[in-house]
Formats: C-alpha cells, sequence, structure tokens
C-alpha cells in the first residue's frame, strides 16, 4: 500500500487522501453521537432499535460508493445510477421514521430529545454522498422537504413545538454542513486537476510557440533569398539564350547568394540548438518553482567559464530540470555550479543537481553511475529504456574531455554530476 501511495504524483495523493477522508468521516458520527444514543440502546425496544441499528449500518456502508460516484461525477461529468441515491433515500426516511416512532413510544427517549442524535446519525450518511450528486437548489429542495415531513411527524407523535423545531433544525444544520465539507473539498479537489491541465496546455503553448518563432526565423532568412535566386537564375537564363556574357556575372550572383542563405541558415539552427548556461539556469528555476518545487541555484564562478563549456552544462541544466519534472515526485531541487582544481592543477568545471524526488533509494541502491546501464539513464524513476536523455548529454560532453555520472543516493536523493576539464581555457 505504502509503495502505491509514493508512486503516485502529489496531486493523485492529495485525490487519494480527499477521497478517503470523505469515506472515513461518516463513520464517526456514531462514534461521537454514542453517548447520545445509548439511551436509545437501553430504553429502546428491540423490535424497534435493532432494526434501526441493521438499517444505519447499511446506509454508512452504501456512503462510500455513494461517495465515490459522487467524486467522479464532479471531477469528470461521468454519469450516476439513478437507484444508489435512491436506495440511500429510502434507507434514510425509513431510519427517521423509526426514530419517530421510537421518541413517541418511549417517554425516557422523550425527556432526553434522542431525536436530534438519531436524526443527525440518519441523515450524515445520505447528505454527505447526495452533496456531490444533485444540483444546489435540489438538494435544498429535498431536506427542505425532510425537515418538514419531519416536523410533523413529531408534532403528531408528540405534543409541544420543542421536538419539531429541534428536529427541523438538526436536519437544517446537518445538512448544511455536509454540503459545505464535502462539495468544497470536492470543488478545492476539482480547481487543482484544473490548475495542473492548465499548466501542461501552457507547457505545450510554449513548445508551439518556439517552433512558430524558429519557422518564422526561417522564413525570413531563406524566403527572401530563395526569392531573390529565383529572380536572379531566371535572369542569368535569359542572357544565356541570348549568348550574352553577363550570365556568367548573374550565375556567380546566385552562387553568392547561395551561400550567403546556407550560413544564416546554420545561425538560425545554431542558436536555436545552443543553450546559455544562464538562461538555462533561470529557466529551470523558474519552471520548477511553478511546478512547486523549491529550487536553489549556487553559482560559483560559472560566468568565467569559456563558452563552449557554459552551452554543454546548459544542455545539463535543461536535461536535469526536465527530468525532474517528468520522473520525479520532488519537493526540493538544488543546483550548484562552480570550479574544482585538481591535485595536479588541472581546473575543472562542476555541475551538480540534486533533487529528493527518489521514492526509495533502499530498493534501487546507492550510486549508480550513469554508464552503468540504461535503467539509470533518464533521471528519476525512469524506465529501462529512457536512457536517451542523458546518453545525448554523455556524448555532448566527450568533445570537451567532460564526464557524468548519475544515480540515486542514500537518503532518497537522486544526483545528476557533470564534470568538464578546463584546462588552460579559463
Amino acid at each position: 500500500m505504502i509503495r502505491r501511495w509514493r508512486g503516485h504524483s502529489r496531486l493523485a495523493r492529495v485525490e487519494l487522501y480527499t477521497r478517503w477522508t470523505l469515506y472515513v468521516v461518516p463513520w464517526i458520527y456514531p462514534v461521537t453521537l454514542a453517548p447520545s444514543l445509548a439511551p436509545t440502546l437501553r430504553h429502546g425496544p428491540g423490535a424497534l432499535v435493532w432494526p434501526l441499528l441493521a438499517l444505519c449500518l447499511a446506509q454508512l456502508l452504501l456512503t462510500a460508493p455513494l461517495l465515490h460516484r459522487g467524486i467522479d461525477h464532479r471531477l469528470s461529468d461521468r454519469p450516476v445510477e439513478p437507484w444508489l441515491p435512491a436506495v440511500a433515500m429510502a434507507l434514510m426516511t425509513v431510519e427517521l421514521g423509526l426514530g419517530v416512532v421510537l421518541d413517541a413510544r418511549v417517554r425516557e427517549l422523550r425527556e432526553l430529545g434522542a431525536i436530534v442524535p438519531l436524526t443527525v446519525l440518519c441523515l450524515a450518511p445520505f447528505s454527505s454522498g447526495y452533496a456531490l450528486l444533485a444540483s444546489l437548489r435540489r438538494f435544498a429542495g429535498v431536506h427542505a422537504g425532510f425537515a418538514v415531513a419531519l416536523a410533523v411527524a413529531e408534532a403528531v407523535a408528540r405534543p409541544g413545538i420543542r421536538a419539531p423545531v429541534a428536529a427541523a433544525l438538526a436536519v437544517a444544520l446537518m445538512s448544511s454542513l455536509c454540503l459545505l465539507t464535502v462539495r468544497s473539498s470536492v470543488w478545492v479537489l476539482a480547481v487543482m486537476w484544473e490548475l495542473d491541465a492548465s499548466r501542461e496546455a501552457q507547457a505545450r503553448l510554449a513548445v508551439a510557440e518556439e517552433r512558430l518563432r524558429f519557422s518564422r526565423d526561417l522564413h525570413d532568412v531563406v524566403g527572401r533569398n530563395l526569392a531573390l535566386i529565383a529572380l536572379k537564375g531566371e535572369l542569368a537564363a535569359r542572357l544565356a539564350r541570348r549568348g550574352m556574357p553577363e550570365a556568367e556575372a548573374q550565375m556567380v550572383e546566385v552562387q553568392r547568394i547561395a551561400r550567403e542563405s546556407q550560413a544564416e541558415v546554420q545561425e538560425v539552427v545554431r542558436g536555436y540548438r545552443e543553450a546559455d548556461l544562464r538562461v538555462e539556469l533561470a529557466g529551470a528555476r523558474s519552471v520548477l518553482r511553478a511546478a512547486r518545487v523549491d529550487c536553489r541555484i549556487e553559482d560559483d564562478g560559472g560566468a568565467e567559464l569559456p563558452g563552449t563549456v557554459r552551452a554543454a552544462l546548459g544542455w545539463v541544466v535543461r536535461e536535469g530540470a526536465t527530468n525532474v519534472l517528468r520522473h520525479a515526485d520532488a519537493a526540493r531541487c538544488t543546483v550548484r555550479l562552480g570550479v574544482s582544481s585538481r591535485p595536479g592543477g588541472d581546473r575543472t568545471a562542476v555541475l551538480l543537481m540534486e533533487n529528493d524526488g527518489v521514492p526509495d533509494a533502499a530498493d534501487t541502491g546507492a550510486g549508480t553511475r550513469a554508464g552503468n546501464g540504461a535503467g539509470s539513464g533518464a533521471g528519476n524513476g525512469a524506465g529501462s529504456g529512457a536512457g536517451s536523455g542523458l546518453k545525448g548529454l554523455r556524448e555532448r560532453l566527450a568533445p570537451l574531455g567532460g564526464t557524468l555520472e548519475s544515480g540515486p543516493e542514500a537518503g532518497g536523493v537522486y544526483r545528476l554530476r557533470a564534470e568538464v576539464p578546463l584546462g588552460g581555457d579559463a
């Protein structure tokens, strides 16, 4: 059970917690009302008390599926079988009727005001589930009808105004409490799911916007030059047909424009592919904090690194942040960047990313290196075939003499460490 719980995302955990809390709450009422219900068990005739208790137990057992379908109905508009609330309402009606009969026949119960705890016990399980299945108007109308019917029944069964008013107030207060607690809890859960969906949509829109930007850059660079090449080529063809020497000059111009276009396209692609370390650090912190991950950046000496090293480490930051979002359930992530000196005097740029998103470090073992297998590749909890991201990083670091290590450590920490020797460049 614990492993299944840890395997869920934080939002799924919140939903599980909310569901089980709502399932358990109706069972609290019999416990809290036990002192008030004791006189009913002691003074009431068994022919009425035991059927009432059996119906209350059946009502409590029916509450879990009623709440389950109500939550699904609120979160995903899933239809609910009409017989389920109808059965719950019928059980509650019979229970309230037995409660009125008990209150009318046993004088000790009338003196102790047992109709109020009996009403709460009978009403709470039904109202908890019905609050999610019915509209506010229907919910209020049904409970107002029960309040009036119960007050009339109490007025007929026993003289006085105190018992009918108390019974009607018990229905009103208990139904209002169930409506506020249950419905507001599921409403908050629905808002959280909508926020999560909107965050995913925002990420997809960001990717689409970046693709549009790249396509605009290519169009601005290539479109004009291709049109010019077409015009120059057509002019050269006409001049060649007439045997004029200017055709050669036009073809030379076409060749020059084509080479310039090739260089411009390479610049656009290079700018699109290169990762700036400072920009990637700021972006990782912004994205992780938006995902409710406490991200801390410790940059000691990153500005003095050569451009090639900064670009390579920028890719490490980008891939590491992506893996935290995709594969980890982290609450904290730390990125440390610095320059260390080795015994021989060589200087090395070190980038260390740590997060607490490892589900169970005892099961995975400590310190799996990045080159030891595919299973260590994609970050926290990735599958065995998810090593292409870190494999690509190692290929980027290899020409610079860099190394990459990754894997879970003791204490539920996942560590990604990249080292690039600086030599005489810095």
